[in-house]
C-alpha cells in the first residue's frame, strides 16, 4: 500500500513525547527541576488534525507533568504516559476510541517505539531516529523531533484526506 493511502486513513495519530514532541534534550535545572522544549509549529499541527476529525494521543514512556500541561493546551485527547510497555497500552487506546489497527498513525524515534510501529497502518519516524526505527517506518521526516517533524507528519495525514488548510507545506 502507497504512503498516501495509508495516510488517507488515519482515524487516531499517536505520538512519543522525547525525541519526537521534544528534541530529546532535557534541561536539568540546580533543583532538580526538568524542562521540555515544544516546537510551535508541531503544535498547531496537532490541533489541525484535531480540528480534521483525527483523534490525537501521546504515549511515552517517561511521565512528565510538561507532557501534561502542553497536551492541555493542544486538547490532545489521550495522554498516556509513563508506559515503558507501549503495546498493551496501544491495543486499549485502541479499544477505546473503536478503530482498527490500519487506522492508526505512530510516531516514534527509537527502540521503545518499535513494537507499536510494526502494528499501526502508517509508522512515522523523525529524521534523527535510530536506523532500527527508519527501517520500519513507512514515511521518514525530513525534519528532526522537536523541529517540526509532527507538523510535517500531521501535514502528511491532512493532505492526504484533502484537509490540508492553503499554505500548508508536505
Amino acid at each position: 500500500m502507497d504512503l498516501t493511502a495509508r495516510a488517507k486513513r488515519v482515524r487516531l495519530a499517536i505520538f512519543d513525547v522525547d525525541g519526537v514532541l521534544t528534541d530529546g534534550t532535557l534541561y536539568i535545572g540546580a533543583r532538580g527541576e526538568a524542562l521540555k522544549a515544544f516546537n510551535i509549529l508541531d503544535g498547531h499541527g496537532l490541533k489541525m488534525l484535531r480540528e480534521a476529525g483525527v483523534v490525537t494521543a501521546i504515549l511515552s514512556g517517561r511521565k512528565h507533568a510538561a507532557v501534561d500541561r502542553r497536551a492541555k493546551e493542544l486538547s490532545i485527547d489521550h495522554v498516556i504516559q509513563g508506559r515503558s510497555e507501549k503495546v498493551p497500552e496501544f491495543e486499549k487506546l485502541l479499544k477505546r476510541v473503536k478503530v482498527k489497527r490500519e487506522e492508526c498513525a505512530y510516531m516514534g524515534d527509537d527502540l521503545p517505539d518499535l513494537p507499536v510501529l510494526r502494528l499501526c497502518g502508517l509508522a512515522v519516524a523523525v529524521a534523527n531516529a535510530v536506523d532500527a526505527v527508519k527501517k520500519e517506518a513507512h514515511y521518514v521526516t525530513r525534519a528532526r523531533g522537536g523541529r517540526g517533524a509532527v507538523r510535517e507528519a500531521c501535514d502528511l495525514i491532512l493532505a492526504a484526506r484533502g484537509q490540508l488548510p492553503p499554505g500548508g507545506a508536505v
